[in-house]
């Protein structure tokens, strides 16, 4: 499953998106003062794709592809986060406040986004150096055992992120091969991690977002490589939820919105991650599975079960337009010569809708 750590300054809207994303209802936080909690919680991923196989099967339930959001709770002060409830999280989300309340007070009393958010990297920052400082230590003490190739290179890697880290630069933003790279994942880097800059906007500046990105200075900052910016704004989120299903969409054309911010934050996250969705269909199940770009479809296979991928025949792949050209009808499609059989080998394209066959 994919996880996000959601992570900002107190009353920025973090809690409030929290539980609009996960539909986990409020809490009541650990009374110690500074103690922090993890609260986590569960994301569907929205795929109007996935919504279209379902009305077209009639399943017996539909299953969407998910994020698991992972937020820390505590008490607000100017403290910052314990980080250590992020080390597993795959991107992190950060909300940053550029809404005006005054019964709302911002922690540092002026809102100011763009300072919110290089403080919120500074302490990624931080607490990076200090891991790897530690593994430094670590490796030290490795290298008198005797010449280790692995130690050194490893060695090598850390002290070129220490290097950056020094300067300020997020190991997001350096460059590495692909070697490195997957060494480095293993030390759970946090400013590593793919940033998804999720800005918490009045509704007066809803209809052009740009323009308050602009003026606030943050357009250049967030154009840096592994970064993603989508906008909400919490208070027209909490207004949608407490509409029916069947209004929301004239509420959001009301307001010159096509979709739900909610909406906007998740797939963000899903598509700044690398991943992509094909379907499992039927009268049963309607399901979107959750895959990295570039994935074999016997590896697609074991997402189901690790048996259907031990057994792997061939995959029987259909695009989803072309399903949804022929109405759900396999053998339509497969008289218009759109069912393919591939073997294990085949990369899955976002979209395929698959029947694995197998034999165990």
């Amino acid at each position: 499953m994919l996880r996000a750590g959601l992570i900002g300054l107190p009353s920025t809207g973090k809690k409030t998106l929290f539980r609009l994303l996960t539909g986990v209802s409020d809490h009541t936080e650990n009374a110690t003062l500074g103690r922090q909690e993890s609260q986590v919680g569960i994301a569907q991923v929205p795929d109007l794709r996935l919504d279209h196989l379902t009305a077209i099967f009639e399943p017996r339930r539909q299953v969407n592809a998910t994020v698991e959001v992972t937020e820390l709770t505590g008490h607000g002060s100017a403290s910052m986060l314990d980080v250590s409830g992020f080390r597993n999280a795959d991107a992190l989300l950060h909300i940053v406040r550029m809404f005006t309340d005054a019964r709302v007070p911002h922690v540092d009393g002026e809102i100011d986004p763009s300072r919110d958010l290089q403080r919120m990297e500074d302490e990624l920052i931080l607490a990076d150096l200090a891991v790897a400082e530690r593994r430094l230590d670590k490796l030290k003490q490795d290298s008198k055992r005797g010449k280790n190739t692995e130690v050194e290179e490893e060695t090598r890697l850390i002290q070129h992120c220490q290097s950056a880290l020094e300067k300020g630069i997020p190991l997001r933003s350096i460059e590495l091969n692909t070697v490195d790279t997957k060494r480095i994942r293993g030390f759970s880097f946090l400013s590593a991690r793919p940033l998804l800059v999720v800005l918490n906007l009045d509704e007066a500046d809803v209809s052009d977002p740009s323009k308050a990105i602009e003026q606030a200075g943050l357009d250049k900052v967030l154009s840096g490589s592994s970064i993603e910016v989508v906008h909400v704004c919490a208070k027209i989120e909490l207004e949608i939820a407490q509409l029916a299903v069947t209004d929301r969409a004239a509420f959001l054309s009301d307001i010159g919105l096509l979709d739900s911010g909610l909406d906007r934050v998740v797939r963000a996250c899903y598509t700044l991650l690398g991943y992509i969705s094909f379907f499992t269909v039927g009268t049963d199940e309607c399901r979107a599975w959750s895959v990295p770009l570039d994935t074999a479809a016997q590896e697609a296979a074991r997402e189901i079960h690790s048996d259907i991928a031990r057994g792997f025949i061939r995959a029987e792949v259909v695009p989803y337009e072309a399903l949804k050209a022929r109405d759900g009808s396999h053998v339509a499609c497969r008289e218009h010569g759109e069912v393919r059989l591939e073997g294990k080998e085949y990369l899955v394209k976002d979209g395929d809708v698959i029947n694995f066959r197998f034999a165990v």
